[in-house]
């Protein structure tokens, strides 16, 4: 893993690396509550330092044409040449540390356990990116260079849906041209296989209150005569599916196409125990009938309630007919989906079936993403996919992944590349919950990993690139 000269200087500085990963845990940057703004500063600030220290150039902030929501950090590194143009992502905020009782450390405060570092945004996602830019660090430290050109785009929204995502591209086009993406978001799917994530659902939601009444109900002089509102929305919300779990929404699957065989047998070849996992967090199959575990968990769409509430629901007893019910509904989408196209089909279906006398309202809060696949015969993909093969001796598993990353589908859109997934957090690291990790292994790894490809990038050609943007 060393014989590559800046592979070895990045692994020879272990030490400073996880002084500046410890430096950076520490700033709590929660972008979803205005108290922790100081801590989003002092990530921005953190990022601004390292980035300048070790040879990048062009820091900005970059935010919406109006000024709006959490800046991203930019910098940039242009001296390649005619070898290609990477955007490399990456998220410094991260996820709120509650419920704070249940850490066995302080969640900003990066501890190491048993090979592990845990904090608050370990794996989710400043530890994957420091990766990569001490990886970049080093070849500027040896080298002199970068094998390939870099523009970096730090975001501030991830963990909030990336609401000033697409206005930030827009805004600042020009800036962020390049020939791909390459992420150090995309936790990998498991830390017992060698794989490499090639797509993503989309995904769309929304809230929906019913009301049946114009106020709670007496149970013993309204019972019986009247509709209660909670058994109206458990009504309404079963009407989405069938018993046997196929979802029942007219025009929810217009042009989504079942597996061809040859990506079923590309599934059915991942070592994979069905059993295993639903035993491990307590659980049974369920879902679309007719597929596989893995094929409903990457490639059908899913709709599902989040939450369902009303009445009362406090200690003891309260006799009382509800007048309003409530239900968060998401659905998770497959590449051809659109997702205001599937919001509106969904919610025809829920007007259709509302009770007689009932009021249905809708609060279109949650945001939507596409989904996205990466081509499998992309250029930075066959990069990816040698430079893992390079560090750990196997050749890597495509998979994909059942959640979002909205970056995927919103720099396809609007800046017309594509993304490659390459982070060296796993799935498993408890990254949106209490005691964060990132295995310590990870680190070596992701280091080589990312010297290995942009090695490989930059013996590739642009024309290459241009070729599938074509």
């Amino acid at each position: 893993m060393t014989a590559d000269p800046v592979t070895a200087a990045a692994l020879a500085d272990a030490e400073g690396f996880m002084a500046r990963l410890s430096a950076f845990i520490a700033q709590p940057s929660v972008g979803a509550d205005p108290s922790y703004a100081a801590g989003m500063e002092g990530a921005r600030t953190f990022l601004e330092s390292r980035l300048a220290e070790i040879g990048f150039t062009g820091l900005r902030r970059l935010t919406a044409s109006d000024g709006s929501g959490q800046p991203a950090i930019y910098a940039e590194w242009l001296g390649a040449g005619q070898a290609p143009t990477l955007l490399v992502y990456g998220h410094y905020d991260v996820q709120p540390p509650d419920p704070l009782d249940l850490w066995h450390s302080a969640p900003f405060e990066a501890t190491p356990r048993d090979a592990r570092l845990y904090g608050r945004g370990v794996s989710d996602d400043k530890g994957p990116m420091m990766i990569a830019i001490e990886a970049m660090a080093a070849f500027l430290a040896v080298e002199g260079r970068l094998p390939v050109n870099v523009r970096l785009l730090l975001e501030g929204e991830e963990e909030t849906g990336s609401p000033s995502l697409e206005p930030i591209l827009v805004a600042h086009r020009d800036l962020l041209s390049a020939d791909a993406v390459l992420s150090a978001d995309g936790a990998r799917w498991r830390a017992d296989l060698v794989s490499i994530n090639v797509g993503n659902r989309g995904i769309c939601g929304f809230e929906i209150t019913l009301r049946t009444a114009a106020k709670d109900l007496h149970s013993g002089r309204y019972g019986g005569v009247v509709p209660n509102a909670l058994h109206e929305m458990a009504a309404l919300v079963s009407s989405l599916r069938d018993g046997a779990g196929r979802i029942m929404v007219e025009g929810f699957f217009d042009g989504v196409a079942d597996p061809t065989e040859a990506e079923r047998a590309e599934i059915a070849a991942i070592p994979f125990g069905e059993y295993e996992v639903l035993d491990s967090i307590g659980s049974v199959a369920a879902g679309e009938p007719g597929y596989g575990f893995l094929e409903r968990l990457w490639m059908r769409p899913t709709l599902d309630v989040n939450g369902l509430w009303g009445g009362y629901t406090g200690p003891g007893s309260k006799t009382v007919i509800p007048n309003m019910a409530h239900a968060k509904l998401t659905m998770r989408l497959v590449p051809v989906q659109d997702p205001q196209a599937v919001q509106d089909a969904v919610l025809h279906h829920l007007r259709r079936h509302c009770p007689p006398g009932a009021e249905l309202s809708v609060t279109e809060d949650r945001g939507a993403a596409g989904a996205y696949a990466v081509p499998g015969d992309h250029p930075l993909l066959a990069a990816a996919e040698g430079a893992l093969e390079t560090v750990t001796g196997a050749r890597p598993v495509r998979v994909r992944i059942g959640a979002t990353l909205p970056l995927t589908e919103i720099v396809k859109r609007k800046l017309g590349i594509d993304t490659v997934m390459f982070s060296f957090s796993t799935a498993d690291e408890d990254y949106h919950a209490p005691n964060e990790f990132l295995r310590m292994s990870a680190i070596d790894e992701g280091l080589a990993a990312w010297v290995a490809i942009l090695r490989r990038v930059g013996r590739q050609s642009r024309t290459d690139y241009v070729r599938c943007r074509a």
